[in-house]
């Protein structure tokens, strides 16, 4: 019966750091890259180290997606002499 609670705590642990990840790559995808990316790639290798879950997995890919785009801003911003702004319609 012990054995039965570590591993759920163990579970719900590693579910956890899974979901700070995903919100961490979905969040930076739309505010601080530079920190949330990294972030959620570190989350999501802690989480796939311990359980292997498909969340996991998409936590890196999230990651590293707010990481690629906060490159390409930068060198939009460098083409455009240090700035970069939307136009909507």
């Amino acid at each position: 019966m012990s054995s039965f609670s570590t591993g759920a705590h163990k579970t719900s642990r590693t579910s956890g750091l899974a979901i700070a990840g995903l919100v961490c790559g979905i969040v930076g995808l739309f505010i601080l890259p530079i920190i949330l990316g990294p972030l959620a790639i570190i989350f999501g290798a802690v989480a796939l180290r311990q359980t292997g879950s498909v969340m996991a997995k998409w936590d890196i890919g999230l990651g590293v997606v707010d990481i690629v785009l906060m490159i390409v801003m930068f060198v939009v911003a460098a083409n455009n002499g240090g700035s970069f702004t939307w136009h909507i319609g």
